[in-house]
């Protein structure tokens, strides 16, 4: 595996868990199991409200805390220069850690327009040792734009709904055009048929492997960081095991041409609102 290196010159491992949907105790045990099987790129958000589970994992899994990448999430709630501070410290206090290796505003709530102050907190509670690394989650590029407006700085990473249905062909561009790191949530079609298309099952006995990995794999080969996410131990290491074989040019086309613009959530960032 070869970590992504980010414009703000820190590297992250190029897959990660996903903890969407799990309680505290579901993370704790996945979570470890997760990095004792190799991750080390686990991904939360307060508004997951697992925090605590996902901490007792890292910490519980016997892997030296500097090996592991851990992502949390401002939520709505949260948003403005303060709020977003306290916020971050509310999360490691309830994850019993020193730091976060990355923090990013969970959605932008334009109504609210606070997200430019929102990221002055994360870039002050950076510099203050609270978190590595700073970006965001479902942002278009206009909300990206006001924030270097205003404070001349581009987020580390942009982290997405991305799987080969909902490609956000410019979105994605934006971000790499800017140095900015896509980060795929719902990598693998969550609330579509994506798994069972013809497509994806063809090339997945062509390559010996399950759609879930050829899904993956063209992710990796997009040059996108997925996080696929799972309730089931077994599913782990099958996840994972994406990086010793590759897709031909042929089947990464065929799979992009699957992109009809289906979202499984229809979250529009331009109206959303995050409690």
């Amino acid at each position: 595996m070869q970590n992504h290196k980010m414009r703000d010159g820190k590297t992250i491992p190029p897959i990660g868990l996903g903890t969407y949907g799990m309680d505290d105790t579901s993370a704790e045990l996945l979570v470890s199991e997760a990095i004792r099987r190799g991750y080390r790129l686990i991904d939360t958000a307060k508004n997951y409200e697992n925090e605590s589970g996902v901490g007792k994992g890292v910490l519980r899994s016997g892997v030296d805390r500097e090996e592991i990448f851990v992502i949390s999430k401002i939520p709505g709630r949260d948003h403005g220069y303060e709020e977003a501070k306290a916020s971050i410290r509310s999360s490691l206090e309830r994850m019993g850690l020193d730091y976060l290796d990355m923090v990013l505003i969970h959605w932008p709530n334009p109504s609210q327009g606070k997200f430019v102050d929102t990221w002055r907190g994360l870039m002050a509670a950076r510099d203050e040792g609270l978190v590595k690394s700073i970006g965001v989650s479902n942002f278009l590029p206009e909300h990206i734009d006001q924030l270097v407006e205003e404070t001349g700085e581009y987020p580390a990473a942009n982290e997405i709904e991305l799987n080969p249905y909902y490609q956000q062909e410019s979105l994605h561009q934006y971000n790499d055009d800017h140095a900015i790191l896509t980060i795929s949530w719902a990598p693998l079609g969550n609330h579509t048929d994506l798994l069972g298309h013809s497509v994806i099952a063809k090339i997945a006995e062509e390559v010996q492997k399950t759609p879930a990995q050829v899904i993956l794999r063209w992710h990796v080969q997009s040059q996108l960081l997925p996080i696929p996410r799972t309730l089931k131990e077994e599913r782990l290491e099958e996840n994972f095991a994406v990086f010793s074989w590759e897709l031909s040019d042929e089947q990464m086309k065929e799979i992009n041409l699957l992109h009809a613009g289906i979202s499984g959530f229809n979250f529009d960032p331009a109206t959303h609102e995050e409690m």
